[in-house]
């Protein structure tokens, strides 16, 4: 066996890329073959086909032919090839070869271009033309399963003329196949991906839909059996009743339809469709209207009795578009059992899975903020608000998506231990779902009492694993996991949150932050609060005695904090001087201001500037990195040859908080005890400008024992007229 499958393995690696594409085609027409021997080929041919494509895409000859000058793969796979290929798409194949056949059909469709298109149409408008059921299955998994790849084209030949009218006869045919119903609504739900095409779902098949959704089994089954009392053992498709996972499928859709608004144009032909869904029916006096309320309550209660899994899918995509509505998320929210059903079945889904993505949706939902607006947007809302009222009262706004009722929800879906599972799925998920995760985390971060507990449940590597695993061109996504990191590093101890940790070191935070410091280039207003945020959270990153992390931010963020030393906005401005403060007790951190250059004096006369601030928060930072730099003669001597540096030291010597009193005594002491000239010069200006009256009235005042002691401490230097043995902070 051994040397047969080796003499085999050299025959066909002499073949050529066109003889190796026929040979398992050949194979895959027969058919007859292994589950495993049937994805061995499927695989194969998306191999050669992924191959073809990138040898094409540097030809300009289309293709048809090779960058090598060797005919593409593609030239010998004629209508025959392409059936065998699409057939693999039929819901009756296994799912794991349907799932390996849908590669192979994307692979082709990119190497094949046009030509490939065209085959494509083909074969869906011959099979829809016969009308058989297995033409039509064939048909409609096929379609079903190229919307997602080519939804475009997919799109134009769902939209041909007739097709979809055609739909809603072959639904409620007396005779009915199932699994024609099934490989219908599947190719209807994955329609709904396309606005154009949920548009036309809505004008031409929402009547039947509800049809389906409405059906009692009970019901169906008692006037049968009234009509024939002889036929007890008929079975569900005699009597016409729709299965249960058709029903549950076709309320997924309809959850669809209503989830997403149609276009004005879908509003003014949904009539003249309804009117015509009407007349092909004799069975029905009015139309059901089946509200998103209804539907949501439905998969609630699916997902609920659902013990083997297997209505699972259904319920979780339905709630996933019905949470669209802010009603649906408070009901959901509130209801334990239901939230935490959704949480175990995030927990059990397979990493990579839609059951994943649709879950995740949930929790997005429920924990989703309305985006903050300037208070421009706001006037342009309330215009837009006046004129849609068109003379009527506006409607306000729904409560229920207020940030209070938010943070409810937020609270809920963080009880049910959503974060360990988070933290667990995030490690192997999509990009896709990875991006979901991070924006529950952050909308969970908004909750200032939570964030301890996030940090203790793992959110802190979480983040820092996602920002690094997006991919570069996902901004938004890294920017929401930086600014939900900042958060919780803003309200958290950061030596107990990494702990010294090897693989996720406190440094290993400042990148991310970084990144939020500047304004986002993609948005259309400036948002300054992911400034803020990062600022504070570096803050608390450089207020703890690692001094590696203090020279990591100097060496990579340095230039951003500058900047934000001079923003216009107080509370910015504010944070970025505290963080300086901390930056200032590195040696580093103080030879920016005392090197003695004129940057560093430039520098120094913006800290003083600060230290004259409206905002007391600002003056208090300030004055703690003078209390710091003072202790080099430098700035001593700088900030005795500045304009009013003197007198905005001595200001703070007079500001009623304690606090400040306390910063300006230090910085008075540093620069009286300094050697020198320096020294001399500080000692020489200040009791020029009434330093002893202004120290003496600041210990009058003071009760506390450490402000008094060091502004007496001051007086004393002054009043003997000498320096020290230099300045301390």
């Amino acid at each position: 066996m051994a040397t047969a499958v080796t003499g085999a393995s050299q025959t066909r690696g002499q073949l050529s890329r066109e003889d190796e594409t026929l040979l398992i085609l050949a194979r895959l027409m027969e058919g007859g073959q292994e589950d495993d021997e049937t994805i061995r080929d499927l695989d194969e041919l998306t191999k050669l086909l992924n191959q073809d494509s990138q040898l094409t895409q540097a030809s300009s000859k289309g293709p048809a032919a090779s960058a090598t000058g060797n005919p593409s793969i593609c030239s010998v796979l004629d209508a025959d090839c392409v059936d065998t290929m699409l057939s693999y798409l039929d819901m009756r194949q296994p799912d794991a070869v349907r799932g390996h056949a849908v590669l192979t059909t994307a692979a082709y469709l990119k190497a094949a271009g046009d030509d490939g298109a065209a085959k494509l149409s083909s074969f869906f408008r011959d099979r829809v033309r016969r009308g058989t059921y297995d033409d039509c299955i064939l048909a409609f998994c096929v379609a079903a399963s190229t919307f997602p790849i080519v939804p475009d084209l997919t799109a134009t030949l769902f939209l041909t003329q007739g097709f979809l009218a055609s739909l809603g006869p072959l639904m409620r045919r007396k005779w009915k196949s199932r699994k024609v119903e099934t490989a219908c609504l599947e190719m209807l739900n994955a329609a709904c991906i396309h606005s154009a095409c949920r548009d036309a779902v809505l004008k031409y098949c929402a009547d039947w839909l509800e049809e389906v959704v409405d059906q009692d089994p009970a019901q169906v089954a008692h006037e049968f059996m009234t009509q024939d009392p002889d036929s007890s053992g008929a079975s569900s498709v005699t009597m016409r009743r729709h299965s249960e996972a058709v029903q549950n499928l076709a309320a997924v859709i309809l959850a669809k339809l209503r989830a997403m608004p149609p276009s004005a144009a879908s509003l003014d032909d949904q009539a003249s469709g309804r009117q015509a869904g009407q007349s092909q029916s004799h069975e029905r006096i009015a139309p059901a209207v089946t509200t998103l309320d209804d539907l949501s309550s439905r998969f609630t209660n699916m997902l609920l009795k659902d013990d083997d899994n297997h209505s699972t899918p259904h319920s979780v995509e339905g709630l996933a578009y019905a949470s669209l509505q802010p009603k649906v998320r408070e009901d959901l929210a509130h209801n334990k059992k239901a939230l935490a059903k959704v949480v175990k079945t995030l927990s059990n889904a397979q990493a990579k899975s839609p059951l994943t993505y649709g879950a995740l949706t949930i929790l997005v939902n429920l924990t989703r903020y309305q985006p903050a607006l300037s208070e421009e947007q706001k006037k342009m809302h309330q215009l837009k608000a006046y004129a849609n009222a068109a003379g009527s009262k506006a409607q306000p706004s729904d409560p229920l998506v207020d940030d209070k009722h938010v943070a409810e929800r937020c609270k809920l879906v963080f009880d049910a231990g959503v974060t360990p599972v988070l933290v667990s799925r995030s490690k192997s998920v999509s990009p896709a779902s990875l991006a979901l995760i991070v924006s529950i985390i952050f909308s969970l971060s908004v909750t200032a009492s939570l964030r301890g507990q996030l940090a203790q449940q793992g959110a802190v590597k979480l983040l820092l694993s996602a920002w690094h695993a997006l991919p570069e061109t996902e901004t938004a996504g890294r920017r929401t996991a930086a600014q939900a990191l900042a958060r919780i590093l803003i309200s958290t101890n950061p030596t107990l949150v990494f702990g010294g940790s090897r693989s996720h070191p406190q440094s290993s935070a400042i990148r991310p932050l970084l990144s939020i410091l500047p304004p986002d280039p993609a948005a259309d207003t400036r948002d300054l609060l992911p400034t803020f945020e990062s600022l504070m959270a570096l803050t608390n990153l450089a207020s703890t005695d690692d001094m590696d992390t203090r020279r990591a931010i100097l060496r990579t963020a340095w230039p951003h904090v500058e900047e934000q030393l001079l923003s216009g906005h107080a509370l910015v401005a504010k944070a970025a001087v505290e963080l300086v403060c901390n930056l200032v007790q590195a040696p580093e951190g103080m030879a920016l201001f005392a090197d003695g250059s004129a940057r560093a004096g430039n520098r120094l006369h913006v800290l003083l500037a600060l230290a004259d601030a409206e905002s007391e928060g600002t003056r208090s930072a300030a004055g703690g990195a003078l209390a710091a730099l003072t202790g080099h003669p430098n700035v001593v001597r700088a900030i005795v040859e500045r304009d009013r540096g003197v007198e905005i030291v001595l200001g703070m010597c007079g500001e009623d908080s304690e606090d400040m009193r306390h910063r300006g005594g230090f910085v008075v002491y540093n620069m009286v005890v300094a050697e020198g000239e320096a020294g001399a010069m500080a000692r020489k200006k200040i009791l020029e400008r009434d330093g002893l009256e202004v120290l003496k009235r600041a210990a009058k005042r003071s009760r506390r024992a450490e402000v008094v002691e060091v502004v007496l401490e001051a007086l004393k230097v002054l009043l003997e007229g000498g320096g020290g043995a230099g300045g301390g902070s």
